[in-house]
């Protein structure tokens, strides 16, 4: 379970998620997160969303065979990530009604900063938003 207030992310896992918006500043990137351990796991999905200022949804087949494959490695669901290329990394209204895992730490990372990535954590628990203070 996401703490309310913090979490501290493993900095392999930070570089792995910047370097893959950097590698792609003019497409959305997502995925999910599993951790074993102290150990996470980052498995890409493929983001069906074309719009670059709509909404995040991944290939929901993907989806469950990333999920799927974290359970088969005693894996268990640490986060669900994606990327906003032209807008701050703040979840948009409608990204809300697909927030199935009020346990899972929503990560969100902005190329709509100057020279500086920008990486953010939520809960999203009964269509709340609450901001997770996050460190390295």
């Amino acid at each position: 379970m996401i703490p309310k207030t913090a979490v501290k992310l493993p900095e392999t896992l930070v570089n792995q998620l910047l370097l893959m918006v950097q590698q792609s500043p003019n497409n959305k990137i997502g995925g999910v997160v599993g951790v074993r351990g102290r150990r996470s796991f980052c498995y890409p999905i493929d983001v069906t969303s074309s719009d670059a200022h709509g909404p995040f949804s991944v290939n929901a087949n993907d989806y469950l065979t990333a999920i799927k494959m974290m359970a088969k490695k005693g894996q268990t669901l640490f986060a669900i990530y994606h990327s906003h290329s032209t807008s701050v990394a703040l979840p948009l209204a409608i990204e809300l009604e697909g927030a199935d895992y009020p346990d899972a730490l929503y990560l969100i990372i902005s190329l709509n900063t100057r020279g500086v990535l920008d990486l953010r954590g939520f809960s999203l628990r009964n269509k709340k938003i609450d901001e997770v203070e996050l460190s390295i």
